[in-house]
């Protein structure tokens, strides 16, 4: 247990996975959660007057191993679970959250935040300090500080229930995505699917001793059998198992559980003087108010669906005259996109994908970071890894001085959720002079090697690949004194900005051609593929924005407005997500009860940050064409005023000073082909 409580005897101080024995975590939990009580009563108990240093400094320090070992298991606990990890998880959370609540709703500890804040005016702080002062000046205020003592109690009740649930819930959807999978024994049914695909599924059922082929609904595996199979049954078949993850009326079933979590955070918003969960989130977002957020979706909904509408009628007149289907279906969608594609593009992922070996897009992602902030990635192996799948990096600046410590995980497996994030194992902040670096990873789900082929990425596997290492520079670029302010610790719909803007190298011939080579012989992308990339980059956007805009909206309905009446998930899910729909109905599937960004993640009342961030990041990346996209001076203008500073100031104050003015969405819509 001593490898979990103290500072790590390690290069750099990084994780110990290896060293971690399960039975561990939990005595761990414990001990460090005793060990912040301790520094809260110090802070408590000081019979110096409250300042600035002793009271919200000290308060933003505290805690440092307990934060530790939280990412530690909850990072594991997404990119390498298992059942025993599982029963820990559902074991610390209420202790976490019984903790985090002590503190919150701490009276006396709150007397002397609110004794700092009373007196800020005179206190003469930099920017970043009253930030920090305001911050947990509110994190109090907001979670109950001011609650009379009974509801108190209802509000612990309330946050326990929730993070029990939260966990069940993307544990059920793991569970359902693990539990599927498609055994095709006869060749003739594979007609349509790559060959790369192909082998992917022969090596899967090998590995499960069977002959014949194996496909999943990981994303890797899913896919290309949706987007390239010839045969419609077996598509539909795919399509509505993937739709109806944890809607089975089964063991893993998540109806009870997504309403559950609905209904409690409306009662958690009521309890502290908020109409809905929406205006509690939102009122520390750029967005501010639902009102915003709901007239924003409907502005870019209005702009987008004669777009989408026009898009739907020409795959369907498509559809019929390739195969004389009057109606498309939702396992239509992807076939036929990539059949016109193909037609009006002469471009398909299988033409692409020998240019983007993973290994030469990641060192191209490395390249552009070289070129833009200045920073270089060498890869090391003297730091402890949780699985062999997964490499380290130090990451350093000009002078050859440490900027951090990167971790990439890249391959699907069975304790991996699906999809693809950034995270952290260490934030960075200085303290006593010491600018302490943070430890960043990204963990995707991408197409494995298989026993002929090296990891050979689709494009939208490229610029997932870039999204997330725009995040990932968010975090490595750092430098914040605050460990609560640094890093992505910004506003939910602001935090999408840098991955965002990362993606629109990959569509640009100056970078595609440092890293776009086939990997047999070496030759960069032809500029006639560039040229199709760059013409595609718009196919069928209007379609694919109304698909957004119908996830934001679905967040919405649920928490902006009193969701006690809803009875029928499914037809709650139809009727809100209605105005943007443009395939049939599948009466079997139903997205919100595996909807993990809303019901397990962090993004409820937050789905529209994606489309919010995108306008911001439109409107930068038009400022780096202006000036040429390796340009030195606008890329250290974007490093110092957005990547460096986290949360230590408003974020539009920091978009304008990068660019000299608020975001046009003209600049989205012109990209999205949409004007």
């Amino acid at each position: 247990m001593k490898t979990l409580t103290q500072k790590f005897n390690t290069p750099f101080h990084t994780a110990p996975f290896s060293q971690i024995k399960m039975d561990e975590y939990k005595p761990a939990f414990e001990a460090n959660i005793a060990q912040v009580r301790a520094e809260i009563d110090a802070i408590t108990n000081n019979p110096e007057a409250a300042t600035f240093e002793n009271t919200i400094v000290a308060l933003d320090f505290s805690g440092e191993a307990l934060d530790r070992l939280s990412s530690i298991f909850f990072n594991l606990n997404s990119a390498e679970t298992c059942d025993e990890m599982q029963k820990i998880a559902q074991e610390v959370s209420p202790l976490l959250t019984a903790f985090s609540n002590d503190i919150a709703l701490n009276v006396a500890l709150f007397e002397r935040v609110k004794a700092v804040h009373d007196q800020k005016e005179s206190l003469q702080l930099t920017t970043e300090q009253a930030t920090l002062l305001d911050k947990k000046h509110k994190s109090f205020a907001r979670n109950g500080a001011l609650l009379s003592e009974d509801k108190k109690e209802k509000l612990r009740a309330i946050d326990t229930e929730l993070s029990s649930l939260k966990l069940t819930f993307g544990e059920n959807v793991l569970a359902e995505t693990n539990n599927y999978q498609l055994h095709i024994t006869k060749e003739g049914d594979l007609q349509g699917l790559p060959e790369g695909a192909k082998e992917m599924a022969r090596s899967l059922a090998k590995s499960k001793d069977l002959e014949g082929w194996i496909f999943t609904l990981d994303f890797p595996s899913y896919l290309p059998f949706v987007t390239y199979i010839d045969n419609r049954s077996l598509r539909k078949e795919m399509a509505i198992a993937a739709g109806r993850k944890a809607f089975q009326d089964n063991e893993f079933d998540n109806k009870a559980i997504t309403l559950k979590i609905a209904k409690l955070r409306h009662q958690r918003a009521n309890l502290l003087g908020y109409p809905t969960h929406s205006h509690f989130v939102l009122e520390e977002r750029m967005a501010q108010h639902p009102d915003k957020v709901k007239s924003f979706l409907n502005d870019l909904l209005i702009k987008a669906k004669p777009a989408a509408e026009k898009e739907f009628a020409q795959l369907t007149a498509f559809a019929k005259e390739l195969d004389g289907i009057d109606h498309l279906e939702k396992w239509d969608g992807p076939y036929y996109s990539e059949k016109l594609k193909q037609k009006l593009f002469s471009l398909d992922d299988e033409l692409l994908k020998p240019y983007f070996k993973l290994e030469n897009v990641l060192n191209g992602a490395f390249t552009v970071a070289e070129k833009l902030y200045g920073i270089t990635f060498k890869e090391v192996f003297n730091i402890d890894k949780y699985h062999d799948d997964v490499q380290t990096f130090e990451v350093l600046d000009e002078n050859n001085q440490l900027v951090s410590i990167f971790y990439s995980d890249f391959f699907p497996r069975k304790g991996k959720r699906n999809g693809a994030w950034m995270t952290s194992y260490k934030p960075q902040y200085i303290k006593e002079g010491v600018n302490d670096r943070p430890h960043v990873s990204i963990v995707c789900n991408f197409t494995p090697p298989t026993e002929t082929k090296p990891s050979l990425l689709t494009f939208n596997e490229v610029t997932t690949l870039f999204h997330e290492f725009g995040h990932a520079l968010h975090g490595m670029l750092a430098n914040t004194t605050y460990p609560s302010l640094s890093g992505t610790s910004v506003y939910w719909d602001f935090v999408e900005l840098p991955s965002q803007v990362m993606e629109n190298w990959c569509y640009e011939p100056e970078a595609l051609a440092l890293f776009a080579k086939h990997y047999e012989t070496g030759e960069i992308i032809p500029q006639t593929y560039v040229e199709k990339i760059k013409e595609s980059a718009s196919f069928l956007e209007g379609m694919a924005t109304l698909r957004q805009l119908s996830f934001g909206i679905l967040d919405m309905a649920f928490h902006s407005n009193d969701p006690s009446a809803i009875t029928d998930i499914k037809a709650f899910e139809k009727q809100a997500m209605d105005i943007a729909a443009l395939y049939p109905d599948v009466a079997e599937n139903c997205m919100s009860v595996s909807f993990s960004h809303i019901f397990q993640g962090g993004y409820s009342s937050g789905y529209y940050s994606y489309k919010w961030a995108e306008v911001l990041d439109a409107d930068a990346f038009a400022y780096f064409q202006e000036k040429g996209i390796f340009n030195k001076e606008v890329a250290t203008k974007f490093k110092e005023n957005v990547l460096s500073k986290g949360g230590t100031e408003l974020p539009m104050d920091l978009y304008i000073r990068f660019r000299g003015q608020e975001p046009k969405p003209e600049a989205l819509l012109k990209r999205a082909g949409l004007l």
